[in-house]
């Protein structure tokens, strides 16, 4: 028992250890904003591998300015090199709305007897004391079930972020990452999105939609005293986890 609070207590100290620090660390101040860095450094950033198409060759042709199997003619101001910035518009408008409900009866019934059972209805009653060969068993159940659920969801995000090109698949195709941080009142707000966008998405003015990135991860929240208060403790988190009741 001793053993298990031990290993308890590690993997809550472990869990927790990294968000107690920074939330005692602005304690007497604001949150405080992370420093600019490589987004490739980040922790949990790892490259995409995806199936891609072999590469095209590429050779010059005499008298001519033109290489088959380029991609443009002209200098073009969007991304499309590891560095360049790309602005993602953000406009998310999510509304569902859903009842269920289910009403389900089941009544049965089942009775046995052996008046007869080739002579041997007799013996019955001496392998079990007192029993009635002309009713052995008779068993009724009758089940019912009412069920109703509803769920409501109006969520709605709109907003621009600056990103920058990380990788350049085989294909052309580019990964891209933002982060944005904002503090306003001692309360941080947070947005991250990436994704993979083809060059023939991105607008003149260098921008593109959220619904034109391909595996898009899009994470919307924020830290401060009021967005830890929404959260609960640990040991209730714990708790809500292993109670069974």
């Amino acid at each position: 028992m001793r053993a298990a609070f031990a290993l308890l207590a590690a993997s809550l100290l472990l869990g927790g250890c990294g968000d107690f620090l920074d939330r005692l660390g602005d304690v007497g101040g604001p949150p405080r904003l992370t420093p600019t860095s490589d987004p490739t450094k980040a922790p949990g950033y790892h490259t995409v591998s995806l199936p891609m198409p072999p590469a095209p060759a590429l050779f010059a042709t005499a008298n001519s300015l033109w290489r088959p199997g380029g991609r443009q003619f002209f200098k073009d101001q969007r991304a499309h090199a590891v560095g360049d910035v790309v602005t993602i518009l953000i406009n998310i408008n999510d509304v569902a709305n859903e009842v269920n409900s289910t009403t389900a009866t089941r009544n049965g019934s089942l009775g046995m007897n052996t008046p007869s059972l080739f002579g041997l209805e007799r013996s019955i009653g001496r392998i079990i004391p007192g029993a009635n060969p002309s009713a052995l068993l008779n068993v009724g159940s009758s089940d019912s079930m009412v069920t109703q659920g509803q769920i409501q969801r109006n969520e709605q995000v709109t907003t621009s972020v600056a990103g920058v090109v990380t990788q350049v698949l085989a294909n052309g195709n580019m990964v891209v990452v933002a982060r944005q941080e904002m503090r306003v009142d001692g309360e941080m707000r947070q947005l991250m999105v990436s994704g993979i966008v083809r060059p023939e998405d991105i607008a003149s003015d260098n921008t593109v939609q959220d619904d034109r990135l391909a595996e898009a991860r899009i994470i919307y929240g924020g830290r401060g005293t009021l967005s830890n208060m929404q959260v609960p403790h640990y040991g209730d988190q714990l708790l809500d986890v292993l109670m069974p009741f």
